[in-house]
């Protein structure tokens, strides 16, 4: 596919490997953060679960009843099912294809597991959870939670032969099925063998760019499956080569450039901050959630 002469493709300065970290059973890789990065303002943290298959009469998920406050989780089924609820009366099972978004905001306690089919039933199970930051003066929102189907999520085919779901923000006149508060684009990518898209990002924005499986290769550099590639904020376009059927996890968002103090399942400004948080846990003010 030809470049738009008006158009400044962004390069590769980076590659950041899933480093393995499994979860009892449960596969699990970790590109963000990494030994060489942080985060990737406003994107904080990924976990990769699977691909694997459970055999009939396991455990699942071992996600049980946990809080969240000062950010949002972006979950992704790719195979499998998930079930969600939490303690602001929110109750989802999501299929194969589906995403969860919840906004934890000022602070949430919600479980993770496997619906009952997929305990009884087993079956192959592969999962994508990202976090993202929410800027100091959004960090007490009013929690929310959001589960899409695949159904509910455009699926838009590319001039370059490759599919983009559209899960938030604006693609050519259409619409992600989610509304952010601050205005993150989020998709997942599926390309197939000797597919090349350009993708438009504004300049300025940090992108996030995950290879879930596959060979690619981005701004005309190789990249590496299980890696997140880190690109520079100049261009106005990403440009992909696919020379496997490959799939991707693609976002960008607004650099925050704020001050970021974590302690496990918070993330605020300040360590003052986190000493409430937890506090506020303590003393039940994120609400209840049965086991």
């Amino acid at each position: 596919m030809p470049s738009d002469t008006n158009q400044t493709v962004r390069r590769v300065i980076a590659q950041h490997p899933a480093k393995r970290d499994d979860i009892g059973d449960l596969t699990t890789r970790r590109p963000l953060p990494g030994p060489q990065i942080e985060q990737l303002d406003p994107f904080l943290f990924l976990n990769h679960h699977g691909p694997q298959t459970y055999p009939a009469n396991n455990r699942g998920l071992p996600f049980g009843p946990h809080p969240h406050r000062g950010f949002e989780t972006v979950t992704f089924i790719l195979e499998g099912s998930l079930a969600h609820a939490d303690s602001t009366k929110h109750q989802s099972v999501i299929n194969a294809g589906g995403v969860q978004w919840m906004t934890a905001g000022s602070g949430i306690v919600h479980a993770e597991i496997s619906p009952e089919e997929f305990l009884r039933d087993g079956g192959p199970l592969e999962i994508l959870q990202l976090w993202v930051n929410l800027p100091s003066h959004l960090k007490m929102s009013e929690p929310r939670y959001v589960g899409l189907q695949q159904e509910s999520i455009p699926a838009i085919a590319l001039p370059g032969g490759g599919e983009l779901n559209l899960i938030s923000g604006e693609w050519q006149g259409s619409a992600g099925p989610i509304d952010t508060l601050t205005g993150v684009f989020m998709s997942t990518l599926r390309l197939p063998a000797g597919s090349q898209e350009q993708l438009p990002v504004a300049p300025g924005r940090q992108v996030f760019l995950y290879v879930v499986e596959g060979d690619v290769a981005v701004g005309g550099e190789p990249v590496k499956s299980h890696h997140l590639i880190e690109v520079d904020r100049d261009g106005n376009s990403l440009e992909i080569e696919a020379s496997s059927d490959a799939r991707l996890l693609f976002g960008h968002g607004e650099v925050i450039d704020e001050p970021v103090y974590s302690h496990g399942p918070f993330v605020m400004n300040t360590r003052e901050e986190i000493v409430q948080a937890v506090d506020d846990y303590q003393n039940g003010k994120f609400g209840g959630l049965d086991a």
